[in-house]
């Protein structure tokens, strides 16, 4: 599973990293970005929240 980011829907709330930082994390833009690997199993479960708690569904685990 890898975790995505549609930068042109996202606001920059933070959210995402507050709840998996190992995931998630700000650029320089002020807007969210994934790692580019496969997410590790005690990863999953974080980035589906982050997921789930996007206020714009930006953001995909697939």
């Amino acid at each position: 599973m890898k975790a995505f980011v549609d930068k042109d829907t996202c606001i920059g709330c933070g959210l995402c990293p507050t709840i998996e930082s190992d995931v998630f994390s700000m650029d320089d833009d002020g807007k969210a970005v994934a790692i580019p690997e496969e997410l590790k199993d005690d990863l999953i479960s974080g980035a589906k929240e982050a997921e789930e708690n996007c206020p714009v569904n930006a953001i995909h685990v697939e």
